[in-house]
Order: structure tokens, then C-alpha cells, then sequence
């Protein structure tokens, strides 16, 4: 691995395990958990292959932590620049407590082989579509992992605003990763 890879995953766990020590002293979640991605680093540029310029494949993630009493995770990704207010990319749910990681390109499907479900995004499409912001700006993006308590009675299909209605009392942990985009 090169060393500047490797000094941005370390800077990224440091920052999650930061976040959570901050959480956990304020009465929020007690469970560490840990995300990042092998596509590129906590805070750098998100590579044009994951992007609207690109192939608009969902990147490779990958988490840890204490999730043992973890019944599902939950993934959403969005950019809070968006001219319009934050903007949803991705809305996944379901996803086994036994899965750590999620592979670089996702199907775009309302539900996945492992019985994990998928929203709707802004763009109205099921799935990942990455990041696109107007010409001559940055964007931010992040990934958001949330540990649920149980798994979801969501249909398919659901928005962001449903999933987050139906977490509320179930987030065990959550962690965040972000990454950038300049069109």
C-alpha cells in the first residue's frame, strides 16, 4: 500500500473513532464502527469511474468495528452542497449483519441478492448514481454506515426520508466517510 494511501485510511479511522468516542460521551451510540473505502481516501477526491463522468459504479466499502449486536446495516449517501439542498445518491438497507463490505458496483436493483433493499435516489433511479454536481464546483459526498437493531419492514422502492423515519429507535452506531468531487 502506498504510504500516502495508508496515512489516509489511518487519518480516516482516527477521525471515525473520534466521532464515536464524541457520540458515546454524549449519551449516543456505545457501539465503535468504522467505514472506509480502498477506491480512495477519508476526504480526498472520489475517482471519475464512481462518478456521472464516469461509469457511475458505487465504490468499493468496507466497515468494522463492534458490530456483534448489529441485526442490519443501512448505507446513504448525499451531498449537502447541492444547490437545491442535500441531494441523495444512494438509500440501501437491509444488509446482513454478517456482510462487512459492499463491492464496487452494486446492481442497480430495488433488491439485491442478499435480501438488501435499495431506494430511490434524487435523480428518481433505484440504486448508486454518483456524484455530479453543476460545472466549476466541489462537491462533498458523504457515505453514511448506520448498525440497526433489526432489520426493516421498508418496501423497496422507499425514499431517504422513509428509511431515516424507520431507523429512528434502531441506530446502534453509525460512521461517515467522505469524499469529494470537482466537474
Amino acid at each position: 500500500m502506498k504510504p500516502i494511501l495508508r496515512i489516509a485510511l489511518l487519518v480516516g479511522f482516527a477521525l471515525t473513532a473520534v466521532t464515536f468516542a464524541q457520540q458515546s460521551a454524549a449519551g449516543g451510540a456505545s457501539m465503535a464502527l468504522m467505514l472506509t473505502s480502498s477506491a480512495f481516501g477519508a476526504g480526498a477526491a472520489i475517482p471519475q469511474q464512481f462518478t456521472c463522468k464516469g461509469a457511475d459504479l458505487s465504490p468499493a466499502l468496507e466497515w468494522g468495528g463492534s458490530t456483534v449486536k448489529a441485526a442490519s446495516f443501512a448505507m446513504i449517501m448525499d451531498d449537502p452542497d447541492a444547490p437545491a439542498g442535500t441531494w441523495v445518491h444512494w438509500v440501501l438497507w437491509n444488509v446482513p449483519a454478517a456482510t462487512h463490505s459492499l463491492p464496487q458496483g452494486v446492481p442497480k436493483r430495488e433488491q439485491l441478492d442478499d435480501g438488501a433493499r435499495q431506494g430511490k435516489n434524487s435523480f428518481g433511479r433505484i440504486g448508486y448514481n454518483g456524484p455530479c454536481p453543476p460545472a466549476g464546483q466541489t462537491h462533498r459526498y458523504y457515505f453514511r454506515l448506520y448498525a440497526l437493531d433489526t432489520k426493516l419492514s421498508l418496501a423497496a422502492g422507499a425514499s431517504r426520508d422513509q428509511l431515516d423515519a424507520a431507523m429512528k429507535g434502531h441506530v446502534l452506531a453509525q460512521a461517515e466517510y467522505m469524499g469529494t468531487f470537482h466537474k
